[in-house]
């Protein structure tokens, strides 16, 4: 007589029988009393929990000779055909074989029939995520409105894969794992039904590592009971499966607690050489730091909730006494983290041998107090003299500067940490005389904006900054508009800047701007507004407008600016804009300038330009290109219409 599973043998057919599953077993041992049968069901959840063998049981409660009852009789002609799988009404279909629109449609013609003998058509589609597309779509109709006495149960462990529009027709119970309590009272049971003894212990570590799953705990049951005797003891179950044993992880605490690499190093290899299960281990060791991690903050009270041994508990109590909560807490974390890593590198032995060895020397590798502290950490000595750096919101939020801490190039949050400054300033060099008879400066202070088609140049003395089509520099914080406020300087002669912002070096002023430039007082010019400027234009791109691209003049009480196209105008036309404009030009040279824009001439072409006239669009190389290469006649050339 060939062998049978424990499996097969001992497959519950009752509701009471069942493993777990306490909430759905009730719902459909009701619907079952009730005749209250739905169209369709959706069974999910993880592999051995149960889906399939509820399926069969209220497929049996359905059609009993007895129905409608809470459980079936299993005595009944229907209920030992269903069990053996010979009944003609329930059918239980694989979905990766009969995966196809042929097979749904198939079964749709057969739903179509009444049942032959029993009171329900069952149709169970165990992996039903295995449908394609199309199965599922000739099946929605007939899902949603079957004819009488018809129910489908699909069982699945991806769900996720499942059609919104099946779900919606279905009812959705999803199955849990059982818990290491409960799959180990179930393995004692089956145990004691086989007759056979058993250590606490051994159904402890089986149920653990089947981890939730009731077929896969009587899997590795049968597995181990094929080279044991007649009792199940703990060193079989170690010994047939490759598990590690709390003496290996005794010596593995130890070894990490005096932080001996070479005990880490033997116990890697007793690992290795036993051909222990790499997967399991990680498993039992992060659940070893979790279990320190309560004796150490709540001790003994914790030893009910680890579900070991008293004397294990007791010794688990000790070792966690002399380790501090920080590092337990990131070994666990550590530990957890690096399982998936583990397992899927390369050379998981070396990876496995690096992380027991971080761990070892974690306090050594990593100062633990000072990371995991809620004090701020300690300034070192290279950080005690450059101020902690501020966010611009922050910054934006400071009262403005006093005209001492003020500054004429970049913002000084932009610049390292200075020695204070003396009391008084040094004296100055002297100038040397400005007249007639001296030489005009080596370089001409100019300030020109751009020509048509041209991008704008760096500007000598000040940033570089690009037009209003092009990008823009790092901004700057927001407060730098409240820090580069000047006091009131020499004024300047309508003669000394042209049109084109050029500093004449024969005007009248020139020697009393270069004497007071001497005496240590800032000269207001053209070139230091617009510098100014930009760094405001920093802080705030979208409200200042950029004035790089534009052609501009300076009198005495009024800075003339010629736009070169329509967007500059439009954009510096706006009251909002003029007044900031206004109010910038005022603020640095210490006295109201009326800021007056000239509209672009010529439909928006630069004064350089307005004399050469544009292309014809249909002599344009490109359009003379496209008109050769297809072939093409141009017809008519008409002005875009803009709104």
């Amino acid at each position: 007589m060939s062998h049978v599973q424990l499996t097969a043998k001992h497959r519950p057919q009752t509701f009471a029988q069942v493993a777990g599953q306490e909430e759905i077993r009730a719902i459909l041992s009701r619907a079952a009393a009730q005749d209250r049968v739905a169209a369709a069901y959706l069974f999910s959840g993880t592999r051995g929990v149960g889906k399939t063998t509820l399926a069969r049981i209220f497929a049996k409660a359905l059609n009993c000779e007895t129905a409608p009852t809470e459980e079936p009789c299993n005595k009944c002609h229907h209920c030992r055909q269903i069990t053996i799988g010979s009944a003609p009404d329930v059918a239980e279909i694989d979905g990766a074989s009969n995966r196809g629109i042929e097979q749904a449609r198939r079964l749709k013609e057969d739903v179509g029939y009444a049942p032959l003998e029993c009171r329900y058509k069952v149709i169970i589609i165990d992996e039903a995520h295995m449908l394609t597309k199309e199965a599922f779509n000739a099946l929605l109709k007939t899902m949603e409105e079957p004819p009488p006495r018809v129910t489908f149960i699909m069982a699945t462990t991806e769900p996720h894969k499942f059609p919104a529009t099946i779900i919606s027709r279905s009812q959705h119970y999803v199955f849990k794992m059982l818990s290491q309590a409960g799959l180990q009272n179930h393995l004692e049971r089956i145990l004691e039904l086989e007759g056979r003894e058993y250590e606490p212990a051994a159904t402890a570590l089986l149920a653990r590592r089947a981890a939730g799953s009731v077929r896969d705990g009587m899997s590795l049951l049968e597995q181990v009971l094929t080279i044991s005797d007649q009792a199940l003891r703990l060193e079989d179950v170690r010994r047939t499966l490759g598990l590690a044993g709390g003496e290996l992880f005794q010596r593995l605490i130890q070894a990490m607690r005096e932080q001996d690499c070479l005990a880490v190093h033997d116990v890697l290899g007793d690992l290795l050489r036993q051909g222990l299960d790499l997967g399991f281990f990680l498993r039992e060791l992060a659940g070893l730091w979790r279990n320190l991690f309560l004796l150490r903050q709540v001790g003994d009270k914790a030893l009910p909730l680890l579900e070991l041994p008293e004397e294990e508990g007791g010794a688990w109590l000790g070792v966690a006494a002399d380790l501090s909560p920080t590092y337990i807490h990131a070994a666990w974390q550590i530990t957890l983290e690096a399982q998936r890593k583990v397992l899927t590198s390369l050379e998981p032995a070396q990876a496995l041998e690096m992380l027991l060895l971080n761990l070892t020397y974690l306090p050594s590798l990593v100062p633990l107090d000072g990371a995991f502290s809620n004090e701020p950490p300690q300034a070192g000595p290279a950080d005690r003299g450059t101020p902690p750096r501020q966010s611009w919101r922050e910054r934006s939020q400071q009262p403005p500067r006093s005209h001492s801490e003020t500054i004429q190039g970049p913002s000084e949050v932009d610049q390292p940490a200075r020695a204070p400054k003396p009391a008084s300033p040094p004296p100055s060099p002297p100038s040397p005389p400005v007249g007639p008879s001296s030489k005009p400066p080596a370089k001409a202070e100019t300030i020109k904006g751009p020509t048509a088609g041209t991008r704008p140049s760096a500007v000598e003395g000040s940033e570089q900054q690009l037009g209003l089509d092009g990008g823009y520099p790092p901004p700057a914080p927001a407060s730098v508009a409240a820090q580069n406020v000047h006091e009131p300087g020499p004024q300047l002669d309508p003669a000394m800047e042209t049109m084109n912002g050029t500093l004449s070096p024969s005007s009248p002023k020139t020697a009393d701007l270069a004497s007071s430039a001497s005496l240590g007082s800032p000269v207001r010019t053209l070139e230091g507004f617009l510098a100014h400027y930009d760094r405001l234009c920093r802080t705030d791109q979208a409200r200042y407008p950029k004035l790089r691209q534009i052609e501009y003049a300076m009198t005495e009480q009024a800075l003339t600016l010629h736009c070169r196209h329509s967007i500059q105008y439009d954009m510096l036309s706006d009251p909002n804009k003029l007044r900031i404009l206004e109010d910038v030009a005022q603020e640095y040279f210490g006295r109201p300038i009326q800021v007056e824009l000239v509209p672009p001439q010529n439909g928006g072409q630069s004064q350089g330009s307005s004399s050469t006239p544009a292309p014809a669009p249909d002599k344009h190389p490109l359009v003379a290109e496209f008109v050769e290469q297809f072939k093409a006649k141009v017809f008519s050339v008409e002005p875009r219409q803009t709104h």
